[in-house]
């Protein structure tokens, strides 16, 4: 409970409003309450046992008065509290993002998208739905319980005795039974969470799911995924059908042995007939009152579940030490850079190292090229410098200074990536450049697009620049993915460039006119370069091969291929392929 109600942090901005629809919630309750009695006296008037001095017409304006201001106040505290709901569950969704986007990338890594986008909809809408309807709800019929049992207690002393009688046991089991079913429905959510997730994926990655013909086995695993949720979600039903059939057969027992004495005090003269009829109202509201607490007691079980799962990631400490809200200062730097005997694994992964003592230094301005087979740590090194991860040993320095000691957001400024694997987002092609640079001009995206050797595909669709990419940039080729990729990165101007196989979905003729873009870019910059097409490196200042994470040879182009090493050897596999 302790984390459902961190959750009203998030209320204290809307505490007035929430505060006065409490007010109103208890005044409507108090007036509905006063129906059941006002009728039991109107029945008591027609007799002539009224216990106050009103005609039976009386009653017809009070009922009115009653109705009108019931109404209003039911109106106004609905509003109330979805303003309350509305905007307190905004709050909590912007600092969940905020929370997510700040992470470190190995959160992501040990987490699947569905789960997260699971914690960032469906428990932000179960807490929502919580403090809308299901919390006032929960809050009303307390009070209707309580005032209820005041009431029948007054009216009716000898009868509301057996009430209370049976009160207690109900409530006991509610609260034991309402604990299991809790556990059964944070069980059911995550298994919908999992259904979520494989369907995300298979969408986002529909093509490869095509290319290995794979479509039956996908839907035999979605398949077995649902079949897991209906068969908690009917454990769940059953448990909740048991928790209601006992409450309604003990409930009602008693309501009907509850009913039988007060019909017999009444042949017996020892309670007006008006009373009677106030009790059986009284009784049957209280009973729906009881029974509803159940119901709404599981539902705000499942919302503290909710709750539990959003504060996990909320409480989660992020990359970002300082005020994720600041976007970070552009650094002036030279563009020296040096790796000092540098040691590293993956988390969870410590048995396989990735890099082992690896040291080279890179001048301002300099174009250093990695080369080497799958696996050896090229990638690495480029998250390294992002400090996407931190080294386990050693040093990597930015003018020599420890990259660690540079501000996170601004280090990340003075570089831009073109990866292999090129992500766009889903929307048009002058938001997809303009991300390198918010807010730049349409000429500067233009110019971007002409360096890349973008403009003239892009001018060939018929919206232009205004032409929606898609979903990860579906409806883009792969060399016209990866030349908005690197028209992204030239509006940045960075002073370091990242380019991992930049140019390794182009053709020939795009690849030449790319790369002079590049060359050009790439002038007063320091640029590390990942390639496996070394055609595409002869121009580099040096080249580092690198095999199972260690340096085993660095050189120009020319040097290299003299010796008998592994440069030579995948130069002359290269050559072969190309033949």
């Amino acid at each position: 409970m302790r984390s459902f109600f961190r959750i009203f942090n998030y209320i204290r901005p809307y505490s007035i409003q929430f505060v006065f629809g409490l007010i109103l919630l208890a005044l409507g309750s108090l007036l509905f309450m006063i129906f059941p009695g006002a009728a039991g006296e109107m029945a008591n008037a027609a007799a002539g046992e009224s216990r106050f001095d009103f005609e039976v017409s009386d009653y017809g304006l009070i009922f009115l008065v009653i109705l009108i201001f019931q109404g209003a106040f039911s109106y106004i505290r609905t509003v109330l509290f979805a303003v309350v709901s509305e905007k307190s569950m905004a709050d909590v969704r912007k600092e969940l993002f905020s929370k997510l986007v700040s992470q470190e990338i190995r959160f992501f890594e040990e987490r699947r998208v569905g789960e997260l986008t699971s914690r960032i909809t469906a428990d932000v809408e179960q807490l929502q739905s919580a403090f809308s309807i299901t919390l006032a709800e929960f809050i009303r019929q307390i009070l209707i319980l309580i005032v209820g049992i005041g009431i029948l207690a007054w009216l009716t002393p000898r009868l509301a005795l057996t009430m209370l009688a049976t009160l207690p046991v109900v409530v006991l089991i509610a609260i034991i039974f309402g604990r299991y079913i809790k556990r059964i429905s944070k069980k059911r959510q995550d298994k919908i969470a999992d259904t979520n997730t494989i369907a995300e994926e298979v969408i986002q990655s529909v093509q490869i799911v095509k290319s290995f013909a794979n479509e039956t086995f996908e839907s035999l695993r979605y398949k077995r995924s649902v079949d897991s949720v209906v068969e908690v979600s009917l454990k769940y039903a059953r448990n909740r059908g048991l928790f209601f059939v006992f409450i309604i057969t003990v409930l009602f027992g008693a309501i009907f042995f509850i009913l039988w004495r007060g019909a017999v005090m009444v042949e017996q003269g020892q309670m007006p007939l008006g009373d009677l009829f106030a009790f059986i109202i009284y009784t049957g509201i209280i009973g729906a009152a009881i029974a509803g607490l159940g119901n709404l007691y599981t539902t705000l079980a499942g919302a503290v579940g909710a709750s539990e799962r959003i504060l996990e990631i909320i409480d989660e400490e992020g990359e970002f030490h300082s005020d994720f809200k600041g976007e970070g200062e552009k650094l002036h730097i030279q563009g020296n850079l040096s790796f000092d005997k540098i040691d590293f694994f993956y988390p969870g992964r410590k048995d396989v190292p990735v890099l082992n003592e690896v040291s080279f230094e890179v001048k301002k301005g300099e174009k250093i090229a990695l080369v080497g087979m799958s696996g050896s740590g090229k990638s690495t090194i480029v998250k390294l410098l992002l400090r996407f991860y931190q080294p386990v040993s050693g040093k990597i320095l930015l003018d020599s200074q420890s990259l660690d000691q540079y501000d996170l957001r601004s280090l990340r400024k003075t570089f831009a990536l073109v990866p292999q694997e090129v992500t766009l987002f889903a929307g048009t092609i002058r938001e997809n450049i303009e991300y390198g640079m918010p807010g730049a001009t349409e000429e500067e995206i233009r110019s971007a697009a002409d360096q890349a050797n973008a403009t003239e595909f892009i001018l060939s669709f018929p919206e232009g620049f205004d032409t929606v990419v898609g979903d990860r940039g579906i409806k883009l080729s792969g060399g016209q993915r990866q030349r908005i990729a690197i028209a992204r990165a030239i509006l940045k101007d960075p002073q370091l460039l990242l380019l991992d196989e930049a140019t390794s979905s182009l053709d020939a003729d795009s690849e030449r006119v790319v790369q002079e873009a590049l060359d050009n870019l790439l002038k007063g910059r320091t640029a590390l370069m990942i390639a496996h097409r070394l055609s595409t490196i002869k121009n580099a200042d040096k080249i580092l091969v690198l095999d199972k994470g260690r340096i085993v040879e660095q050189g120009t182009h020319d040097e290299l291929i003299q010796t008998n090493g592994l440069y030579q050897k995948l130069a002359a596999m290269q050559f072969d392929l190309n033949q």
